[in-house]
């Protein structure tokens, strides 16, 4: 099965990111919609957005609430959310987008 997968890491304390809410999106019609989501758990991670892990070919968009997050850990950050957007072109892989965060920055990649 192919799935979306993520894994958020808190480059400012040290550790993965749990208890962070994040929503998938896919373009249709020229309008986001939902497609699935989830929350990280203690080890900052995701394992299947897709509630069904059917992946069609388009563009998608992940939001991660990046402000709830840090509000729970009584940190003033910059960044409310962070959105990555990113083009799928093959329905049968396995999609990792792992984001690195701190209270005034961001980093993320295709992971494996």
């Amino acid at each position: 099965m192919s799935t979306i997968s993520t894994h958020v890491l808190d480059t400012a304390r040290g550790c993965p990111a749990g208890g962070m809410e994040i929503t998938l999106e896919r373009m249709q019609a020229g309008a986001w919609t939902r497609q699935g989501g989830g929350t990280t758990n203690d080890d900052g991670r995701v394992g299947a957005l897709l509630p069904d892990g059917r992946i069609a070919p388009g563009v998608y968009r992940m939001t991660f609430d990046t402000g709830g997050y840090h509000r729970s850990l009584d940190i003033d950050g910059f960044y409310p959310e962070v959105q990555v957007c990113f083009e799928i072109a093959a329905s049968d892989e396995h999609y990792h987008v792992p984001l690195l965060i701190s209270p005034f920055g961001f980093s993320t990649y295709r992971g494996s």
